[in-house]
């Protein structure tokens, strides 16, 4: 990749140096969650969609909404609820008497970055106007086609099945979602500064556009170029394979799924420096993208276990 910041003449810091500006950003924000950013970046530089799951009050929405600031281009929150409508996510189309035709205006899904807060309290039918946006970067309404900004990416986030009033996502919707992620509770060190510090709200009020759309739609094309080497290739079918055959899971990983690993550990090396994927790359990206697309059988366990068991018995090129 061509960094604009070696240009003569040219003193901007380039891309590359930008997006290392964002993530001390949200890191800034976030404390002590470096690899979940590092993960949620990687989904971002990939072209897919990224799914956080944890209990309420963990810094969910804090996440999403500090990527979406640093990220710049347009972002939108929609907080779903058990009412949410199909349309007040996708758009209508009104009735224009002095045009004699229907107007589209375009709902809140059309922006840079979306924030579905809580998706999992929306209902089924609900969640699933989510689907042709995430897959094709595009809505269908009235036979019409329009398509979405460029980038897209979609990070949504979910509050645990077992509690009151959430509804669980199908697969197909899970599988439009290149990572998921959890926060989890902050180190003592961590909360201790959470207590003392500013509030998350101001810091989130002080946070400035560090990218612009330009530059991740660089960047995604920069990390779709980088070399993989045949034993990379091979560790990646190896890994694929092992959930074909494991006897804990009903159905293995997808080709669609393979691809998306590919990509997924390309960003990595990326956001590592890097001209070439490793292994490593694999490895550490592995269980945010197949645990979630993974359904195991009655009594069979978690599917992030057999994932982990998985990564322990698969020799690593």
């Amino acid at each position: 990749m061509n960094d604009s910041a070696d240009r003569a003449g040219d003193h901007r810091p380039g891309p590359l140096q930008r997006l290392e500006q964002a993530i001390a950003a949200v890191n800034g924000v976030i404390l002590g969650k470096s690899r979940q950013i590092e993960l949620a970046f990687s989904a971002l530089l990939a072209g897919g969609h990224l799914l956080i799951e944890d209990l309420p009050g963990v810094g969910k929405t804090t996440l999403a909404h500090a990527i979406a600031i640093v990220t710049g281009g347009q972002w939108q929150r929609i907080q779903f609820t058990n009412d949410l409508l199909p349309a007040d996510i996708l758009g209508v189309s009104v009735w224009r008497r002095e045009a004699e035709s229907f107007e589209f205006r375009p709902g809140p899904i059309f922006a840079n970055v979306v924030l579905a807060d809580e998706v999992n309290r929306a209902t089924p039918r609900t969640q699933s106007a989510l689907l042709e946006a995430m897959a094709e970067q595009q809505v269908s309404m009235d036979a019409h086609t329009h398509g979405l900004p460029r980038p897209f990416f979609v990070i949504a986030t979910q509050n645990p099945l077992d509690l009151v009033g959430t509804y669980p996502l199908p697969d197909s919707q899970l599988d439009r979602f290149l990572l998921r992620i959890s926060l989890g509770y902050p180190a003592r060190e961590q909360e201790r500064a959470l207590l003392v510090e500013a509030d998350r709200r101001t810091l989130l009020a002080g946070l400035q556009p560090v990218l612009s759309p330009a530059d991740v739609l660089e960047l995604s094309a920069a990390a779709a170029t980088l070399h993989v080497s045949e034993p990379v290739l091979d560790y990646i079918q190896a890994l694929v394979e092992a959930t074909r055959t494991h006897a804990a899971l009903r159905a293995g990983l997808s080709p669609r799924a393979a691809l998306a690993m590919l990509a997924t550990a390309r960003a990595r090396a990326l956001l590592e420096g890097r001209d070439y994927v490793l292994p490593d790359d694999v490895k550490q990206t592995f269980a945010p993208l197949a645990a979630h697309r993974l359904q195991c059988n009655p009594n069979s366990g978690e599917s992030e276990h057999v994932v982990e068991q998985i990564l322990d018995e698969t020799r690593v090129p």
